[in-house]
């Protein structure tokens, strides 16, 4: 006889009257009036077990049950009494009236509710297996599990060829340190453990095989963030024979489907957006469109300001000077916009300038700042207009290295949209916001070694009609370059 005829999760009214057997964890138990009500979860859901007293001896099992004890049930499926129904569960409808019940494995008291929220991450790591036992992680794992496996159906339709590659490999130039290997046969040699599957990859378009993939493991020998871990997982793709624009249209569309798959959410089309316009007006390169804040460009107002702060940077080769107009601002607190002064300090910016903007029909007389009597009234008019600002809206400012200018400001713009303040203002709209942004550069200037240094990895092509800047004006020189950006994350990017 099977241990098991159905998860606990999956039995429904279509199962009423059928004789089931579960296997699974004692979630609750409660005694109501000398009926006993088990709730047994698996890794699809719970289901309620009814233990009547008119069955002797699997009642006095039942009565002994604790929290995480393994059970197996066998019981008749029925439907829940009038008013009983749990609408939040798929087996919500029905109970199984236990017939049998045997304890495979008994657990001590666990050092936690599994449906507690505030645990520290060393409780979690210490109990791991508990931990994984969470709906919330196993939500988390079997999410993961049906993106795989739709990545993997998309791929394969559209003529993709699975192919691993060495895990032991060569140390090559890459984004981050390598983690090697100490080679036994080969004393005092050492193999690398892969970033990403780059040269092989090529390899095998070379060889022939034009359409690549693997689901591979990576790593990097770099500080853990949030985006960046040791060892990671990566959709790996190569493909010959198709342009840019056919590129990122095929894998836009494995996106959606993943999402409208697994999720039941339509991303409809990605907006496109270069590189240079995604650092203009947000000062990234992967800009998150739910946060409704843009850069105001004031590099060229400030130049003949008396406030150097304003001033040097406007007139110095790779400076910038933007605003933030945050509508609805004035209601921060000074304490706040300190805080927010601190805040960018980490981006290394200086400082933070702003003014609040009280009346704009006074001029001058309706702005409320320290940096207002330094602004000529020229200035002051064109922040303004270009702005867009009304009463009650705060300006933040940005003057420095563009570079800092928009990691400061970019940052900050999230850390507004993202606030109590920002959603409350409708500063942040609740959504799933994709785009691509193209055309990076090809080559970043090095300060330290006055070199001009490749942005992405040796096979990627300059922009068509680019390829003699190359050597004549590195700084000019376009990439055919592309990333793929959901609500402020790189999720992916390649390259021609």
């Amino acid at each position: 006889m099977a241990m098991r005829s159905h998860y606990c999760g999956l039995v429904t009214e279509a199962l009423m009257g059928q004789t089931v057997t579960l296997c699974g964890w004692v979630n609750r138990r409660r005694d109501h009036g000398g009926v006993i009500f088990v709730d047994v979860r698996d890794r699809e859901g719970y289901v309620q077990v009814v233990c009547d007293p008119d069955r002797a001896e699997m009642f006095g099992v039942a009565e002994d049950l604790r929290n995480e004890f393994c059970i197996q049930v066998k019981g008749l499926v029925r439907a829940r009494p009038d008013g009983t129904v749990n609408a939040n569960l798929k087996s919500g409808k029905i109970e199984v009236l236990c017939h049998e019940l045997k304890v495979l494995n008994p657990s001590v008291t666990p050092p936690f509710q599994l449906d507690e929220e505030n645990l520290s991450e060393t409780t979690r790591l210490t109990h791991r297996v508990l931990d994984l036992r969470r709906p919330y992680m196993q939500n988390n794992l079997m999410l993961r599990y049906r993106v795989t496996m739709e990545v993997r159906k998309f791929l394969d339709a559209n003529g993709f060829v699975d192919i691993e590659t060495p895990m032991l490999t060569k140390s090559t130039p890459e984004g981050a340190r390598d983690y090697l290997v100490p080679s036994r046969v080969h004393d005092g040699h050492f193999f690398a453990l892969p970033q990403s599957p780059q040269l092989f990859k090529q390899l095998l378009m070379v060889a022939g095989f034009d359409r690549y993939y693997q689901i591979t493991k990576c790593f990097r020998d770099e500080d853990l963030r949030a985006d960046r871990q040791p060892e990671f997982t990566q959709i790996d793709i190569e493909t010959s024979f198709m342009e840019e624009e056919d590129i990122r249209g095929m894998f836009q569309g494995m996106i959606k489907t993943v999402f409208q798959n697994t999720l039941g959410v339509d991303l409809g089309e990605f907006p496109v957006m270069s590189y240079q316009e995604a650092a203009h007006r947000y000062g990234s390169d992967k800009p998150d469109l739910r946060v409704k804040l843009e850069f105001t460009e004031l590099t060229d107002v400030m130049a003949d300001v008396d406030f150097k702060v304003f001033s040097t940077p406007a007139t110095t080769k790779g400076g910038r000077v933007v605003a933030l107009c945050v509508p609805g601002g004035a209601e921060i607190t000074r304490g706040e916009i300190d805080n927010y002064g601190e805040f960018v300090k980490i981006y290394g910016a200086k400082g933070l300038a702003w003014i609040k903007v009280n009346d704009v029909t006074k001029g001058r007389e309706g702005l409320q700042s320290p940096v207002v009597k330094n602004l000529h009234d020229a200035a002051l008019a064109e922040i303004l207009k270009r702005t867009g600002a009304k009463n009650g809206d705060l300006l933040f400012f940005g003057a420095d290295k563009e570079k800092i200018v928009n990691d400061a400001i970019g940052a900050l713009r999230i850390k507004i949209g993202h606030s109590a303040f920002g959603k409350k203002n409708g500063l942040f709209e609740d959504r799933w916001a994709p785009l691509w942004v193209v055309d990076f550069p090809m080559f970043e200037h090095d300060e330290e070694s006055d070199r001009w240094m490749a942005v992405h990895h040796p096979f990627t092509a300059p922009k068509d009609g680019h390829e003699d800047y190359m050597v004549t004006a590195p700084e000019k020189c376009i990439s055919k370059g592309y990333d793929m950006v959901l609500n402020g994350w790189e999720m992916g990017g390649g390259s021609v």
